[in-house]
C-alpha cells in the first residue's frame, strides 16, 4: 500500500471508498471483514492517509455495482480493453462489464433512437476541465463518476467505442494552435493500451496536477508527453513521474473565431 500525505481536499478514491460502503449500509468493520484487513486500514483509506493496493482496489470494484467497479478497477491499473477482450466468449460477462445508464451521470454515450442501428449518438459533455501543460486540470481519478452537464449528438462513425467516449472542456494553450482553451474534447477511455497511442493525441492523469491532453511520443525506452508549444517542459510518462494514460483524443470541437 502507497502512503499518502495528508492534504486539504481529500482524494477522490478515499471518497468513492466512503461512498461504497454507504451503499452497501455497512460499517468499517465490516467492509474490513469483508477487505481482509483491519478496521483501522479502512479508516486509513477514506480519510486518504494510505492508498490500498492493486489487488484491494480490484477487491473493492467487485463489491460494488458497474460504475463503482470500472472506477476502482481503472485506479487498480486494468484497462477495460484487454479485460473486455479476456471475457468477450461470454454473453453474460460481457453485461457485467458494461456502462450503467447515463442518467446514472458519468461517461458513456447512448444511442439517440434506442432499438435501431444508430447514425448518431449522445455524448454527455462532463462537468469537469481538462488541464494542458502549465494549466491545472480538475483531479478526478476515473471519467466514469464525472457528472454529466448536457448531451451533446455526434456523427456515430466519430466514435469507435461509443459507451465509452465522453465529451470535456479544456483549459489552457499549451496544446495551440491545435487545440486551445475552450474547445471541447471527445475522449476515448476503451483506448488506453500506450503502445498503440504512440503519435496520438492523449488525456492523460496525475494524482496532483489533474487531467491534462498532450502529444504522446516515444523515443528510445521512453514515454513522453509533450505539448504542441516547446515553451512548456516534456513529461516522462513513468511511475516514479505518477501519470497514466485515461484514454485517446479523438477529435475536437472549437469555437468560431
Amino acid at each position: 500500500m502507497k502512503k499518502t500525505s495528508k492534504r486539504g481536499t481529500l482524494q477522490e478514491w478515499a471518497s468513492q471508498i466512503t461512498s461504497l460502503r454507504e451503499r452497501l449500509k455497512i460499517n468499517q468493520a465490516e467492509l474490513a471483514r469483508r477487505m481482509q484487513c483491519s478496521a483501522m486500514t479502512i479508516s486509513r483509506w477514506e480519510r486518504g492517509l494510505l492508498q490500498p493496493s492493486a489487488e484491494h482496489f480490484i477487491q473493492l470494484g467487485n463489491l460494488g455495482s458497474k460504475s463503482d467497479a470500472w472506477f476502482f478497477w481503472e485506479m487498480a491499473g486494468v484497462q477495460a480493453s484487454k479485460m473486455i477482450d479476456s471475457l468477450s466468449g461470454s454473453a453474460h460477462n460481457r453485461r457485467l462489464l458494461g456502462v450503467a445508464p447515463l442518467e446514472k451521470a458519468h461517461a458513456g454515450a447512448r444511442a439517440l433512437h434506442p432499438g435501431k442501428v444508430p447514425d448518431r449518438v449522445g455524448l454527455p459533455l462532463l462537468k469537469a476541465v481538462i488541464g494542458s501543460h502549465g494549466v491545472q486540470g480538475d483531479r478526478r481519478s476515473s471519467l466514469r463518476k464525472i457528472p454529466a452537464t448536457e448531451i451533446i449528438s455526434a456523427p456515430a462513425v466519430w466514435c469507435p467505442n461509443p459507451s465509452y467516449t465522453s465529451l470535456l472542456r479544456v483549459k489552457g494553450n499549451s496544446m495551440a494552435p491545435l487545440i486551445r482553451e475552450g474547445d471541447i474534447l471527445a475522449v476515448d477511455s476503451f483506448q488506453t493500451e500506450r503502445t498503440e497511442l504512440y503519435g496520438k493525441i492523449v488525456l492523460a492523469v496525475n494524482e496532483k496536477k489533474g487531467i491534462s491532453v498532450s502529444h504522446l511520443r516515444h523515443y528510445g525506452n521512453l514515454d513522453v508527453l509533450e505539448a504542441e508549444s516547446r515553451q512548456y517542459e516534456p513529461v516522462v510518462l513513468n511511475k516514479a513521474s505518477g501519470w497514466r494514460i485515461m484514454g485517446r483524443v479523438l477529435w475536437w470541437i472549437s469555437a468560431a473565431p
